[in-house]
């Protein structure tokens, strides 16, 4: 929600100060994100927004097995305060609102943040912006979790902890339902389990002892969330009026704030990617627009922060041209439009008022089956939420295959003039020097070979006994931070304390269609004939090699094949390549699916098929789904992968038959 009027437009008129505007930005290196942060800021952005690697949100550097492949591709990779440095060169950080998102590794990152700053002239009490912090939903939807849940929800309080007593501008956690929508979540269900996540965070800083009972009023108002808006913007706007509603009562009933300052909704804003398309991605630019009116229009409930994709990101890494063409959409509708000068143009509207009843009724309904349980880490841990998440984007695969629910380009209004935006799909989009992996791996060794070790394992060591202890452990990861560890390093000490942790996939219940009508019955049908002719039932492995943690078209995928009579072998998320051959393997499977959105898929598929080659599975074929350049698809179809499928697939049982007919060919049927 916005603050109080205070300028004025010219004639007059008292209007509302705009949302803080940001884009999502970093990739290749710290030095190549630093010049685009200036160019965006020099183009009229107020805040940033930080994208890191893989690498950096999973706690790996550069030169883990794991990271290969991943560096640099969705983010910028940082490993080390020299990388933050870097980063934010010639960007005054006292001056500057930053979010950055960041779960797994917040505290690592602000510790850096802060550190950096300092190193600038900055006080830490004078640093504004955001991380993310809400590890919850990254079991659920992102995967980009390092630890266990109850290890994790300590490391997230912690930092909350010690930012009220020492960052007290800013902003320690940030509730994240957008990845919940993405992951399939109806506007109840991102109601609900946001709601949920928030208090399993407050209860475990209120019982926790490191905040007095005084100050929680503090901890409540740094508070914010992250939401997502789609297409259908009333029901977004209701949906946002609905949190505010749901977030005063929270407040003020379960935690006794008085305050009503205290309880107002501040949330930041990502507008719907799931819904951007492949096919005729113009139509995207109209998307955007229509999201971005469902969280600005309604005054009483509208986002503090606003970071709009690109009309491509769909195909690929957005370039600057079109970053800035989000930024000149948020531009035009603050500064040129009227929107500011009036109050709540929906207060008293019957229409949107009985939408928010029955959004906050069902909202209610859902937080207390899930209190119920024993809060959100035990509705996790249980698979509950996961597996209603994806049900729920079962549901909507199934709606749009059937046409039910349209969507312009895709499956209705298919005929199309060419689009002179892809004349040249390979321009169309950014891509990531190759050299950036190499060049962060050099990068790495030489901070090593330069830092004083002995500090660092000294500092190391303080952070593994203060790990294994019950302290806020803030304290022990600035002194890492100073020292010069790693990424890498500072979370594979905790890695050791609180050991690893794989969240369950959500699939393995009944979440498909039901029936599924006749293309399911057809697929099914040859499913079971080349079952009999092979003699034994379809076996199909789903993986996800490397660090892409956004599993849900891989759920899909593994909940359609199982629909249409494959056994279905899915492991979840972030497997090596040898993981995923030596599956194959010890399953005898007839067909292996990888799924990869990070854009690491021209180094990690070739892995993959040259390591079923080595084991003698040579005859077994590979697809790929993911968001594949043209260019990448003909040359992984050139290098012996069967098929590559992406966004503009949308029909996942027409899928299953390709699929079904790429056995057929491998085994000469």
């Amino acid at each position: 929600m916005t603050t109080e009027k205070d300028r004025g437009d010219g004639a007059g008129k008292p209007s509302d100060r705009p949302w803080v505007m940001r884009t999502y930005a970093g990739h290749s290196s710290a030095a190549e994100s630093n010049a685009l942060f200036r160019r965006n800021l020099e183009k009229g952005q107020t805040g940033l927004s930080v994208a890191f690697d893989l690498p950096t949100q999973t706690g790996y550097d550069a030169d883990h097995p794991l990271a290969k492949g991943e560096v640099g591709k969705v983010g910028v990779p940082v490993a080390h305060l020299g990388d933050v440095r870097a980063l934010f060169d010639q960007i005054p950080l006292a001056q500057m609102n930053t979010s950055m998102t960041i779960n797994a590794t917040a505290m690592w990152l602000l510790a850096l943040y802060q550190v950096a700053a300092q190193e600038q002239g900055a006080l830490p009490d004078e640093l504004t912006g955001t991380t993310q912090n809400d590890i919850v939903k990254e079991y659920l939807s992102r995967g980009t979790y390092a630890f266990p849940p109850d290890a994790s929800l300590r490391l997230a309080t912690d930092l909350i902890a010690y930012t009220v007593s020492n960052v007290p501008k800013w902003n320690p956690i940030n509730i994240c339902s957008y990845h919940l929508q993405e992951a399939g979540a109806t506007p109840v269900q991102e109601l609900a389990f946001a709601l949920s996540t928030a208090i399993a965070v407050l209860d475990r800083v209120r019982d926790g002892g490191q905040v007095p009972a005084d100050k929680f009023g503090d901890v409540v108002q740094r508070i914010s969330f992250f939401v997502n808006a789609g297409v259908r913007f009333i029901e977004e706007t209701c949906k946002m009026r609905a949190f505010v509603r749901l977030w005063d009562d929270v407040c003020l009933n379960r935690y006794g704030v008085t305050d009503a300052k205290a309880r107002r909704l501040r949330y930041g804003v990502q507008v719907n990617s799931l819904g951007l398309t492949e096919a005729q991605p113009e139509n995207n630019v109209q998307r955007i627009v229509l999201e971005m009116l469902g969280v600005t229009l309604s005054k009483n409930a509208r986002a503090r922060a606003v970071q709009l994709p690109a009309w491509n990101e769909a195909l690929g890494l957005p370039r600057p041209w079109d970053q800035q063409w989000s930024l000149r959409m948020q531009q035009v509708l603050a500064y040129e439009s009227d929107l500011l000068e009036y109050e709540d143009i929906f207060d008293g509207s019957h229409v949107i008022e009985a939408k928010v009843d029955e959004l906050v009724a069902g909202a209610r309904e859902e937080i207390d089956r899930v209190q119920a349980m024993g809060g959100a880490v035990v509705a996790v841990e249980s698979g509950y939420l996961k597996q209603a998440l994806v049900a729920s984007h079962a549901e909507r695969r199934q709606r749009i295959e059937s046409g039910e629910q349209v969507v312009v380009g895709v499956n209705k209004f298919e005929n199309t003039e060419p689009s002179p935006l892809i004349e040249n799909l390979d321009t169309a989009i950014q891509t990531v020097d190759p050299a950036a992996e190499s060049a962060a791996l050099e990068s790495l060794l030489i901070w090593r070979a330069e830092r004083d070790n002995k500090a660092v394992e000294d500092a190391l060591a303080s952070l593994r006994e203060a790990a294994k202890g019950t302290g806020n452990l803030m304290n022990a990861t600035l002194r890492c931070v100073r020292a010069g560890a790693t990424t890498g390093e500072w979370s594979g000490v905790l890695r050791e304390v609180f050991g690893e942790y794989r969240a369950p996939t959500g699939v393995s219940g009944s979440v498909g269609t039901s029936g599924g009508g006749e293309a399911i019955a057809t697929v099914r049908a040859k499913v079971a004939s080349t079952s009999a002719e092979l003699g034994g039932r379809l076996r199909f492995l789903v993986g996800k090699p490397g660090l892409d943690g956004h599993s849900n078209g891989a759920e899909q995928v593994a909940v359609r094949a199982r629909d249409v009579g494959f056994e279905v072998i899915y492991q979840g998320i972030r497997l090596t390549p040898e993981q995923i051959v030596a599956a194959a393997v010890a399953e005898d499977v007839h067909c292996v699916g990888l799924s990869i959105l990070s854009g690491s898929h021209m180094e990690l598929v070739p892995q993959v098929v040259a390591g079923l080659c080595e084991a003698g599975l040579e005859d077994v074929p590979v697809v790929v789904g993911g968001i594949v350049p043209d260019a990448d698809a003909r040359a992984l179809l050139g290098s012996g992968v069967a098929a590559v499928y992406t966004p503009k697939d949308y029909d996942l049982t027409g899928m299953m038959a390709n699929v079904v007919d790429v056995i057929r060919a491998a085994n000469h049927l």
